[in-house]
């Protein structure tokens, strides 16, 4: 009887009841509360041939430990284990420390809420370094800068045989600009990747100088574009381009906020 417990007691672990991402640990937990709970309702012994395959051993066992395990399971998904005790399990750890430096560091932007929002799931390769958290915000914002000029490119064709011309200038015009702005934040992005002391020459504080200068001009021709936008009617291409313009300024402000606290911390 116990080698058939065993037996079962692996068939269970290995079910497809259980929740896939369920811990080993909490898997071996939870096929030995289903098992022992078949048992105690005096399931009785069931002879299985070896040959016979998960599925079908899962199908000889008795109707009401089928129920028990699909109930537990159902459990198991409805109460979801916690990250901490997630991490403890495979050995990883919460990056709190990232977490915590990118929230002080967001204070410095003028929208700290988005600022972290946008990046706290870098937390584990930002750590405390100031120059990784820019970097990844700076690649946040080309990011950004990027899928805004697929839509504007979309929308033109679109704007192009609509019944304003200003309109059709306005995204044209967007479109042209945003290009400049992509450029300018790929230009800072590589600059960022190539930091150092005798790379091409210049100092650090140079380089640095180059990032702020070209992320600037990056939130200015942002600006340009929203700016095209005066003389056109509140319509839904206006309304559309401007509020996503918005949010695209918003990412590439913070960026430029957190170059400058970094620049702030290097040595002359």
């Amino acid at each position: 009887m116990n080698s058939q417990v065993d037996y079962l007691l692996k068939e269970v672990q290995s079910s497809s009841f259980l929740p896939p991402l369920l811990p080993h640990r909490h898997r071996q937990l939870f096929a030995k509360l289903s098992l022992s709970l078949s048992l105690s309702l005096s399931l009785v012994y069931i002879p299985i041939p070896l040959h016979f395959s998960a599925t079908m051993k899962l199908q000889l066992l008795p109707p009401l430990f089928l129920t028990l395990l699909s109930s537990s399971a159902f459990l198991f998904h409805l109460h979801p284990i916690p990250a901490s005790a997630a991490s403890s399990v495979d050995g990883a750890t919460t990056p709190s420390n990232g977490t915590d430096f990118i929230r002080t560091s967001c204070g410095a932007t003028l929208y700290p809420d988005l600022c972290y929002t946008s990046l706290s799931g870098y937390a584990n390769a930002v750590q405390e370094d100031p120059a990784s958290l820019a970097r990844v915000a700076i690649h946040v914002s080309l990011s950004k800068a990027r899928r805004m000029t697929v839509y504007l490119s979309n929308i033109s064709r679109q704007a192009d045989y609509g019944a304003d011309p200003r309109s059709a200038s306005a995204v044209h015009d967007c479109f042209s600009v945003f290009g400049d702005a992509v450029d300018q934040i790929r230009g800072s992005l590589k600059q960022m990747r190539q930091l150092g002391p005798n790379y091409g020459g210049g100092s650090l504080r140079f380089q640095l100088s180059n990032v702020q200068t070209w992320m600037s001009a990056a939130l200015t021709n942002e600006d340009t574009c929203e700016d095209g936008f005066e003389d056109v009617p509140d319509a839904g291409v206006k309304m559309d381009v401007c509020d996503r313009v918005v949010k695209v300024k918003e990412v590439t402000s913070n960026a430029l906020a957190l170059v400058n606290s970094y620049v702030s911390k290097v040595s002359p």
